[in-house]
């Protein structure tokens, strides 16, 4: 649909760290080449925090985000995050309210010595009017931001703070029930002509372009780049070709927490709201001594309390029948959670290409995931572990229980984890080793631009959404102020 996952997401807003965007060269530059694994594929993105800083402002000023700066200028900030990298201004609007959750994490985490800070929302705090003109409410609490549109207008989405005003552009329309399967290429290969999609009544047709921009979740825009023959693809059994490289995931974990007589109305609850420690993040910890490269947040949030969605239980609760059902009625409400959201590498063996056995509808190979579990990430959930416990623990809940992977696990698709999925078509300075130039460009197709997460060499500890905001405005001001004057490769 129109939007996309903007229009479901919970709305938590992160910048990556600039040790994340350079993340080959500050660990072998601070720890050394020995640290990274036999099989590793970790890459610099091709550009600097300085350089994207300008871009992460706006792309919050024009979603209204909610929060506490920790680094103004260089100077550490109280209550924010201190462990950011420095921003020019505040963020556009305070932070949300803070739950019985948070306040309970955030109070056990700072007699430890941590240092909790709320986490950066895009469910609005109050009133926002953006450079675009569009109008958005403080958000109501009403727990229904994740997988649901904001009825509110309080949840920052491309409905509610792009396209209201983009669609009355006299040089703007868009296509509903229209799925684009290829680019179309001119004769000599070098730039493309425009795309065919298929429209509603399953006709193909074709849409002359001078400028291609792939904009789709980041699955798509791997498959219609290896689909239309742009760049070479990947092979994981050589290491060569650039598509489909470096594929990625998100790695979690957490311990939920029992507290009889303790009611924290979960019903109540925001998509973002949570207090949030960054004290385990990938500048703070010492890879060579903990053997493992990466990092984590690490949060309590109350999102929702849909009664199925949302039903924890402590051990020994029966999973089925009467005792279930006494559980139910005698924990609703009296749970709340702490979570660790990290980091994943990238590694030869981790990548996208096309099926050679299963096609789609429209006749044309599917988009094959090859990936698992890597033990350098499970060692850094692990680590989380040991810490979210530690937290968890001191404050005394009636009943706790964990659930972090660990040694030999193997990924799965059936339960839900993230939808934080990265690479394939990564961006860099070298062709061989990229999909994509720092602008985003293609390498072989100078017209073709990629946008998304797709673009990730390896996956942050964040969640994306801030970033890849971030990538888009950083190449849409290369293409307004530089490509369409000389349309060529800009690097």
């Amino acid at each position: 649909g129109v939007g996309g996952a903007g229009v479901h997401w919970y709305g938590h807003t992160w910048r990556a760290l600039p040790e994340e965007l350079r993340l080959r060269s500050y660990v072998t530059e601070k720890f050394g080449a020995k640290v990274i694994d036999e099989g590793m594929t970790i890459e610099d993105w091709g550009v600097s925090y300085d350089e994207l800083e300008p871009h992460f402002d706006r792309f919050e000023y024009v979603c209204g985000i909610s929060g506490q700066a920790g680094n103004l200028g260089g100077q550490t900030q109280a209550g924010g995050n201190p462990f950011e990298g420095p921003r020019k201004r505040p963020f556009p609007l305070p932070p949300l309210p803070t739950l019985l959750n948070g306040k309970m994490f955030g109070d056990a985490a700072k007699a430890m010595g941590y240092h909790p800070f709320p986490l950066p929302s895009a469910n609005l705090s109050d009133t926002w009017t953006n450079e675009y003109g569009m109008q958005l409410g403080p958000c109501n609490f009403c727990g229904f931001c994740e997988r649901f549109g904001c009825i509110n207008y309080s949840k920052s989405a491309p409905q509610t703070c792009i396209l209201g005003a983009l669609k009355h552009k006299p040089n703007f329309s868009y296509r509903t029930h229209a799925e684009v399967i290829r680019v179309e290429l001119a004769a000599d290969k070098k730039t493309a002509t425009g795309v065919t999609y298929v429209d509603e009544k399953g006709e193909q047709v074709f849409q002359p372009a001078d400028l291609v921009i792939l904009a789709a979740y980041q699955f798509y825009n791997v498959h219609l780049l290896l689909l239309s023959g742009i760049g070479k693809p990947y092979v994981a059994e050589t290491g060569e070709g650039v598509v489909g490289k470096n594929y990625a995931y998100q790695m979690t974990g957490g311990t939920s927490m029992f507290f009889k007589g303790v009611h924290f109305n979960p019903f109540v609850g925001a998509g973002s709201s949570a207090i949030v420690i960054d004290d385990y993040a990938v500048n703070q910890i010492d890879f060579g001594r903990e053997g493992f490269i990466g990092g984590s947040y690490i949060n309590s949030g109350q999102f929702n309390g849909r009664p199925i969605a949302s039903m924890p239980l402590p051990p020994g609760t029966p999973g089925w029948g009467a005792g279930w059902k006494q559980g139910v009625k005698d924990w609703y409400g009296h749970s709340m959670s702490i979570a660790s959201h990290g980091s994943v590498m990238s590694y030869r063996d981790c990548y996208l290409d096309l099926d050679p056995t299963y096609r789609n509808r429209h006749g044309q190979p599917m988009l094959r995931m090859t990936f698992d579990w890597k033990p350098n990430d499970i060692r850094m959930t692990q680590f989380m572990r040991g810490k979210i416990e530690a937290i968890a623990q001191s404050m005394n809940p009636t009943h706790w229980a964990s659930g972090y992977k660990g040694e030999g696990a193997h990924y799965d698709v059936r339960p839900y984890q993230t939808t934080h999925n990265v690479g394939g078509a990564i961006m860099g300075t070298d062709p061989g080793r990229s999909a994509v130039n720092r602008y985003l460009q293609t390498w072989d197709v100078h017209n073709v631009f990629v946008m998304g997460a797709s673009a990730f060499p390896q996956n942050l500890q964040y969640n994306p959404t801030g970033t890849v905001g971030a990538l888009a405005y950083w190449s849409a001001r290369a293409i307004r102020q530089d490509y369409l004057k000389n349309p060529r490769p800009l690097v």
